[in-house]
């Protein structure tokens, strides 16, 4: 019963204490697209992520109603860093639902063309404002409309302080005419959020504005966590120092029985099943602030790094001293020389097998329907040279030269191919995200596998010339690059066992094993060079190569392809790779496999559209 009425009473009172519109709220969920296509078309970053932005704390003054409920201590700002764009994740600020939808847009268009961050937020931006209304003047009907309601919907502050009567009408004058106002008054509380302009990047401040406006300088947020499900809100996170905690026992008395437990400072491990994964993002959404130590305990570092890698004899096998390759820095904007290794590595304990049984029947589809690439060899008769003698021409010669001295002609027959000139790489992703099970019988690595088997069965039955790799990383110095079978080897039972020993391995360099793909490809003579990507993630590694360092390196090694004259082109399982791959190879560099276990049908398929013209 008391429960029943508490929360009778919370949604009574925190209804009171709202001020916004809730019959015309607009969700992010439901704009994200438009949104992300407006910021992208206007000349935003292509490879920012466009994202909800958690509720921020946000030190205003507030209603009687407000303190009672709890209500406006935090507000979902708009906002961005280096990586991704932060919209609020829904809005009620105005009475239309058309009016909220028009400011989403509004606040897409005004991060398109922010160019560096706030050194006064205020001033900063209408000066803003003022940039886009003159750069898109047909945007100025809409902007009024959104200036004039805005005015409409901020609280009475005639009873308030003369600092903050004044403040709010400075803002309220320099949202109806941008770059009128160079003067803001101090203030002991944050004005009441101003949904129109962008917000400086939210990092660990406790609270968004300070007292002084002039001492606003943007933050840099470089270590967001990913978030797993894409339209997830970013939290807020510190760190802090580990309690030093030396007692060894705790005992405590719970009724009348005694109870013993150990209290020691250890990090204990919990096996993550997906019930307890649902119950850990619950728990994530409603939390304001994640907490994380600053502290590591040495020895558990250790244990991570004899972890990472297999020991040698157990570990692949490597084929020489390694290979320096270079790598891009999107933060300086330039390709720094020799900055990864490259090892190539052979599969260890491959021997030869044959194509297995469940695969054999696929394959003599998938063969028949490539017969028709397959080349059409003739003889060429009356050469000057070849295999074999061409009799009609040698007794045309013999028959003309007994009627009168005649020049000698071909006498000679070549057996000659209209071939397909074309070389293809598939370079596959081994990463250790390839363990991850399908089904209760089948992995990422076993589609993978079955894809490359039936890719080099095709390719062998038509006869163009291909080469297969694999790779993963454990950081820049130690790129694995897996040979599979180069362009000199014939496709062959060794070859097979090659492809049947391939393990999962670490992580997802991407930008260094391309690089390495288009250095085979350039030795090729080919008239058409062919790079196939097989992926079941983005590019990442653990020492910052995650994110946008991964994204951008990749991005680069992908324009490299083209100026080489070498088509690139991804095949990926990622279900969330619309997000990133049209930036990496272009709207019609890739294709998404939404069902993995059709990869290994859908592979040769999609080599045959790519070559067939």
């Amino acid at each position: 019963m008391e429960e029943w009425v508490g929360e009778l009473w919370h949604k009574y009172i925190t209804r009171k204490a709202s001020q916004d519109y809730q019959e015309a709220r607009v969700n992010f969920t439901d704009v994200n697209k438009s949104v992300g296509m407006v910021f992208r078309a206007l000349g935003g970053d292509a490879i920012k992520r466009v994202e909800a932005a958690s509720s921020r704390d946000y030190q205003v003054r507030r209603t009687f109603l407000q303190k009672i409920s709890g209500e406006n201590m935090q507000s979902s700002l708009a906002w961005q860093d280096e990586e991704s764009l932060r919209l609020p994740e829904s809005l009620a600020v105005f009475p239309s639902a058309d009016l909220n939808r028009d400011l989403y847009i509004w606040l897409a268009v005004l991060a398109a063309q922010q160019q560096s961050g706030f050194k006064h937020w205020a001033i900063d931006n209408q000066q803003l404002v003022v940039d886009v209304l003159t750069q898109y003047p047909s945007l100025k009907p809409r902007y009024q409309r959104l200036a004039q309601a805005f005015v409409a919907t901020r609280a009475d502050h005639s009873k308030r302080p003369q600092a903050e009567q004044q403040m709010e009408q400075a803002i309220i004058n320099a949202v109806l005419s941008p770059g009128s106002v160079t003067e803001f008054p101090r203030v002991n509380f944050a004005p009441q959020a101003v949904y129109l302009w962008l917000y400086p990047s939210a990092k660990l401040d406790p609270f968004v504005l300070p007292e002084n406006l002039n001492d606003i300088t943007e933050e840099q947020n470089d270590n967001d966590s990913q978030s797993k499900k894409s339209q997830a809100s970013r939290k807020k996170a510190e760190r802090i120092d580990s309690p030093e905690c030396r007692d060894g026992m705790m005992i405590f008395r719970l009724e009348s029985m005694f109870s013993w437990s150990e209290f020691s400072k250890l990090d204990r491990g919990t096996d993550d099943s997906e019930e307890d994964e649902e119950e850990y993002h619950r728990i994530a959404e409603d939390l304001d602030k994640i907490t994380l130590s600053k502290q590591q305990n040495q020895k558990s570092a250790n244990i991570k790094i004899d972890l990472d890698l297999p020991s040698a004899s157990e570990d692949d096998i490597p084929l020489g001293e390694g290979i320096k390759l270079p790598e891009f820095n999107y933060k300086s904007q330039q390709l720094e020389q020799d900055r990864c290794l490259l090892q190539p590595m052979m599969p260890r304990d491959c021997h030869a097998q044959k194509l297995p049984q469940r695969l054999q029947k696929t394959a003599k589809v998938i063969q028949s329907q490539f017969e028709q690439l397959q080349s059409v060899r003739y003889w060429l008769k009356g050469q000057p040279q070849g295999e074999e003698l061409d009799l009609t021409a040698w007794l045309d010669f013999h028959v003309e030269s007994q009627i009168s001295p005649t020049q000698e002609k071909g006498l000679y027959q070549s057996f000659r191919g209209n071939n397909r000139d074309i070389s293809t790489l598939l370079l596959a992703d081994i990463s250790m995200s390839t363990d991850a099970h399908l089904d209760d019988n089948t992995r990422v690595i076993d589609v993978v596998q079955d894809s490359m088997l039936l890719f080099g069965e095709a390719l062998h039955t038509v006869g163009d010339r291909f080469a297969m790799y694999g790779f993963s990383s454990v950081k820049r110095t130690n790129v694995r690059f897996s040979l599979l079978k180069n362009f000199n080897e014939s496709y062959n039972d060794q070859i097979r066992g090659r492809v049947q020993a391939i393990r999962p391995g670490f992580y997802t360099r991407m930008g260094a094993a391309i690089r390495q793909s288009l250095n085979i490809l350039a030795e090729q003579n080919s008239t058409q060079k062919l790079l196939l990507i097989l992926t079941d993630g983005k590019p990442n590694d653990i020492d910052h190569y995650e994110g946008r360092f991964g994204i951008e390196d990749t991005h680069q090694a992908i324009q490299e392809a083209r100026k080489l004259g070498i088509k690139p082109f991804c095949i990926t399982i990622d279900v969330e790779a619309e997000e990133y791959l049209p930036y990496l190879f272009g709207s019609d560099g890739y294709t998404v496999i939404l069902k993995p276990s059709q990869l290994p049908i859908k592979l040769p398929q999609l080599y045959h559209q790519l070559t067939s013209h």
